[in-house]
């Protein structure tokens, strides 16, 4: 009994002495985190991380972490079985992944093969990415701004009501916890910690997952990671969607193509 005790005792040291370093800084949204996301590799990391298993909550076949948010985050991406694992990369509003990411082969393209000449049939805008109907001489819009649940791949394949965060989501996620760049089983990301009272013993692992851009291989992973939105960009060009970016001197929300082939952790109420 007494050897339990001591061993429990240094648990909740280690545990005490992590949370306490988390939380001496926090990231506003979009700002570079330069000098608050750190380098860690330390043993400490690890018993901190398995220490978060417990707090894991299963939501059908898969879990979220609590952190006190407006939303839970899933633990794993969608197609991975594991935090660090990649999982599958889709280009926005998309259900399945491809061997390649580009305007000609993207789903709601209708011409056009850049980001100055496509034409898209859903989610757009005025003019830019919209199509021009002759027969009432004007440009179409739907003006919508976030995805339908069945263009929402998170929806789609995890059910329930699981889908993808929105842009106001991700800065939430980036305001209320604190960033630390890291390995787990030899995959670098980042530890995002709650700082919320009575949550910051909870946090998720967001691999670098790099991305696919405009060509077939992800030169990126382990260097940074994209993860999408559900929201398409509010102004009038509406070929790019919301992303969360992540490396290991900053996490800010920003946008990027929609034809590029990113990560998805989905989040649920």
């Amino acid at each position: 009994m007494k050897k339990h005790l001591v061993l429990l005792s240094a648990v909740l040291l280690v545990q005490t002495a992590v949370v306490s370093v988390f939380a001496q800084q926090k990231p506003k949204a979009g700002d570079l985190i330069s000098g608050i996301v750190t380098d860690s590799v330390s043993p400490l990391m690890g018993v901190y991380i398995t220490e978060l298993d417990s707090r894991e909550e299963p939501k059908g076949k898969h879990k979220y972490v609590d952190l006190g948010l407006s939303v839970k985050w899933a633990t794993c991406n969608v197609g991975a079985d594991k935090p660090e694992d990649y999982g599958d990369y889709y280009a926005w509003g998309e259900l399945t992944p491809k061997e390649s990411y580009t305007w000609e082969n993207y789903r709601f393209r209708t011409s056009g093969d850049d980001e100055g000449t496509v034409k898209l049939s859903k989610y757009t805008s005025m003019i830019y990415t919209s199509v021009f109907d002759a027969n009432i001489g004007n440009y179409i819009a739907d003006n919508k701004t976030q995805l339908d649940p069945e263009d929402d791949v998170a929806h789609v394949k995890w059910g329930g009501d699981w889908r993808l965060p929105t842009d106001e989501e991700m800065n939430e996620l980036i305001d209320s916890c604190t960033w630390t760049w890291t390995t787990v089983n030899g995959v670098n990301g980042c530890l995002v910690t709650s700082n919320r009272p009575g949550y910051t013993d909870r946090s998720i692992f967001l691999p670098a997952t790099g991305k696919y851009g405009f060509e077939t291989s992800n030169k990126s992973a382990g260097t940074w990671g994209h993860y999408w939105s559900n929201s398409v960009n509010k102004d009038q060009s509406s070929y790019n969607a919301g992303v969360l970016a992540i490396g290991s001197g900053y996490a800010a929300v920003k946008i990027t193509f929609r034809a590029h082939g990113q990560s998805v952790r989905p989040v649920c109420p």
